[in-house]
């Protein structure tokens, strides 16, 4: 374990041996983070934290405090990050509360950049991407693969889909769909995240298809209803949809349109 002279450890914090600690540091009480893991100088891990292993986590961020939310009352809430996760300058991530699941969730392989706030009771998947300053108001779950462009804003209680993304400076007040490119204030379909599935190795066809299902939500003049119907069809052609079925059967601020 490397531990700054500077950096302040609680005795009853948890850290795997091969744990790094920068200078001025401070970590608190019931903090557990996991094997490799690095803090950089001026970090704040606080709460009831895990970490898990292999996380790079740069200086003066702040993770594990109170969230921001009037109705908390000092309960033993949590924060849990995943593993191999990249953490930028000066992020801050909030633990839950009991008006919720009362715990903040981020997964696994993320790249997360400067000034990303995260509050409490957000769940992130994994391998997602946050650019800097993209915001999270409490209650958001973001699914994996999701990209959010810097600035962008998302609004408590809303879900962003799975392999989708934002522009810069989106404010996302409702769902944004899986697969969908959304951009504007406030942020509107533009398509699907086509770039983004051809890097992950979607086939031609599978896109084609994930295409024409986009055009079957917002291009067909059906009601919401009846693109459902439509789309629970497709699905028999490409497995792939049911991502999206699944996500509009459980939505409930509605989606962006």
């Amino acid at each position: 374990m490397s531990i700054h002279p500077t950096a302040i450890v609680d005795p009853g914090a948890r850290l795997a041996v091969d744990v790094e600690v920068g200078p001025y540091s401070v970590i608190g009480g019931h903090v557990e983070i996991g094997a490799d893991s690095r803090i950089g100088a001026h970090t704040v891990i606080t709460g009831h934290t895990r970490i898990g292993a292999r996380n790079r986590i740069y200086h003066f961020a702040s993770l594990g405090e109170a969230p921001q939310d009037k109705k908390y009352g000092g309960e033993a809430t949590r924060l849990e990050i995943g593993n191999d996760n990249t953490i930028r300058e000066f992020c801050t991530f909030n633990r839950g509360t009991v008006q919720d699941a009362g715990v903040t969730c981020i997964g696994s392989h993320n790249w997360i950049m400067a000034y990303v706030h995260v509050a409490h009771d957000c769940h992130v998947g994994d391998h997602t991407i946050f650019a800097n300053n993209a915001q999270l108001a409490g209650h958001v779950h973001v699914g994996d693969y999701a990209v959010l462009g810097g600035f962008t804003g998302v609004h408590q209680f809303c879900r962003v889909g799975a392999h989708s993304i934002t522009a810069i400076g989106a404010v996302v007040l409702q769902d944004i769909p899986p697969y969908v490119t959304a951009s504007g204030n406030s942020a509107k379909p533009f398509g699907i995240n086509s770039e983004g599935l051809k890097r992950r190795g979607f086939a031609p066809l599978t896109i084609n298809q994930l295409k024409r299902a986009y055009r079957t939500l917002y291009k067909s003049g059906f009601t919401l209803e009846e693109a459902k119907r439509e789309l629970m069809q497709q699905v028999a052609e490409c497995a792939e949809v049911k991502l999206l079925v699944d996500f509009l059967a459980t939505s409930t601020r509605g989606i962006i349109r």
